[in-house]
């Protein structure tokens, strides 16, 4: 079966969680190999240490001028080598091989799983201002983060809770469960998961219909949101079609969790969530 799905991408950007880097003095040439992580770099004022990225590491703008190191799944030794980082910093999705065979050569590594919630989200910040010396901007951009999640948790209506089903990936059906921050994000914004308690995250149309959500939301990478769109449209008796609830959301946005695009992202999932007017 061909896959198609956004579940690539978008997961590559999900992995953002990482273990403290030992006490020294902060690197200053740094290859980062997660999308999330060199933007989180830039965010704390870091981004003159990235020597070398991945394919996907686009943002912000000046991230696009770094020299290119792989594709985060695969990546050049010979290349980074040749950088001299100070550190080298991966996702759960990078290559095992190259990382081993980075560490023999006496590079530091440092891995970012995944992070399945807010908390997590603002604990890895954290953790890598720390590693780059950037501990007293990290923990003002959480305290920001923070304000504005609570703010929103705050003004949510406290008898609505929509159900939800959220879809990252086309042929299978792939949706998301409570181990990842998307969830999070839902509730935050006052809706409730239909796929929540799913032992995995591929689905079936068939299940959808029987759990029969208020809103559907479509993040489209890798296959047409809007044909994906129409085709959920076509069951006349889905509530979220009924309701013309069917929203395709912006996937830069949704699978970029930083502190700070977490809260950009619950204000827009608030708007989706909420009454109609």
């Amino acid at each position: 079966m061909k896959l198609r799905t956004g579940l690539t991408l978008c997961a590559l950007c999900l992995l953002v969680s990482g273990s403290a880097f030992a006490e020294a003095a902060p690197p200053r040439r740094i290859v980062s190999l997660g999308p999330v992580i060199t933007e989180e770099l830039f965010l704390l004022g870091s981004g003159e240490s990235v020597v070398g990225r991945s394919h996907y590491c686009t943002k912000p703008e000046e991230a696009r001028k770094i020299e290119e190191v792989g594709n985060v799944v695969e990546l050049s030794t010979e290349k980074i080598v040749a950088l001299r980082p100070d550190l080298v910093l991966t996702t759960g999705m990078t290559d095992p091989g190259p990382v081993e065979k980075l560490k023999r050569l006496g590079i530091p590594v440092m891995e970012f799983p995944q992070d399945n919630n807010f908390k997590g989200i603002c604990d890895s910040f954290l953790r890598l201002g720390q590693t780059v010396g950037k501990e007293k901007e990290a923990r003002e951009l959480i305290r920001s983060a923070e304000a504005g999640v609570n703010a929103v948790r705050a003004s949510m209506p406290s008898k609505t809770k929509p159900a939800v089903f959220l879809e990252i990936g086309l042929d299978p059906l792939v949706t998301i469960t409570k181990e990842s921050y998307l969830n999070d994000l839902i509730e935050s914004a006052g809706g409730t998961n239909v796929a929540r308690d799913a032992r995995r995250s591929l689905y079936s149309r068939e299940k959808v219909l029987a759990q029969n959500p208020d809103v559907i939301l479509i993040v489209s990478m890798g296959f047409d949101g809007e044909e994906e769109k129409k085709t959920w449209q076509g069951y006349g008796g889905l509530s979220a079609a009924r309701q013309g609830r069917i929203y395709i959301v912006d996937s830069d946005l949704f699978c970029a969790p930083t502190p700070l695009s977490f809260v950009k992202a619950l204000k827009v999932m608030k708007e989706m969530l909420g009454p109609k007017p």
